[in-house]
């Protein structure tokens, strides 16, 4: 199995992260086109995260991490298996803080620049917008302050960048983040469902933690009350008179004020483990 990471850029080392966390990683930092990993039969193949939906179209790569926009944008059909949680940013349209551009329909017949001609095309063509596309290949934000035009259509995560430029957003279009892709044919094979599996656990497991206690018996009813858990707690007997061994997997921002709790209805030797993989 081939994976494509992006080589560059925001995604770059938060998807070899999630990859290393999901217990595969590369052999080497040395990030030629195609490089080995510690699993025999699983290759990452390093390309710009706007060409991984092609690649995994085409079956060049079996899986894939890319930007949720990049995949709209190159218009393939792939199967989005996961959303990632990082990389969030959005699609919008903005405008110079100057411009008398207040509404969408005051954008038929103005120019806009973009990075995202396919997006931008159905974004325009849905409103009803008659309005010039400007390709460009980077640095969209200049454009109206360069002349070339009256808006911009790009992608923006903290919004710096638009405030540096004296820009403002008129329109979101659409919400992005990082996403697992997968080509149709290859979907169910057993290693790309081996991936999914592992990385799903490792999303599962983010901000969790693992509450091992002794606690008496007579109290447990109590204990399950503070920390039900996501499913219930796991009892089980121990050799102490009266006493219960309960496990329980908790929310790590509930911890604060639960272990206080649990104190208090009688919970003794009260063991937080962090938790690295959660399959459900």
């Amino acid at each position: 199995m081939i994976i494509a990471l992006p080589g560059k850029g925001r995604l770059s080392e938060p998807s070899l992260e999630l990859l290393s966390s999901a217990g595969i990683w590369i052999e080497s930092m040395d990030r030629r086109l195609m490089v080995p990993t510690n699993k025999d039969d699983i290759y990452v193949l390093f390309a710009r995260a706007r060409d991984i939906p092609e690649y995994v179209y085409k079956n060049a790569s079996q899986v894939g991490i890319t930007g949720e926009d990049m995949v709209y944008e190159a218009g393939v059909d792939v199967e989005i298996m996961l959303r990632l949680g990082f990389g969030k940013a959005k699609i919008v349209v903005a405008v110079p803080d100057n411009s008398d551009i207040r509404s969408l329909d005051e954008l038929d017949g103005k120019a806009i620049a973009t990075e995202y001609r396919r997006i931008a095309e159905k974004f325009l063509k849905d409103h009803g917008i008659d309005a010039e596309i400007v390709e460009v290949s980077g640095s969209c934000e200049i454009a109206p302050s360069i002349g070339i035009a009256d808006a911009i259509i790009d992608l923006t995560s903290t919004g710096t960048t638009l405030r540096i430029n004296r820009l403002r957003v008129v329109y979101e279009i659409m919400e992005s983040q990082a996403v697992l892709i997968a080509n149709r044919s290859t979907v169910y094979d057993f290693n790309v469902q081996a991936l999914k599996t592992a990385i799903e656990s490792v999303l599962n497991a983010r901000g969790m933690v693992y509450l091992m206690m002794n606690v008496p018996e007579s109290r447990l009813d109590e204990v399950k009350r503070v920390a039900p858990g996501l499913k219930g707690p796991t009892v089980m007997r121990v050799e102490s008179n009266g006493m219960v061994a309960v496990h329980v997997v908790i929310r790590e921002e509930e911890l604060f004020e639960a272990v206080q709790k649990l104190k208090k209805a009688g919970a003794r030797d009260i063991l937080v483990m962090p938790v690295q993989r959660l399959i459900f």
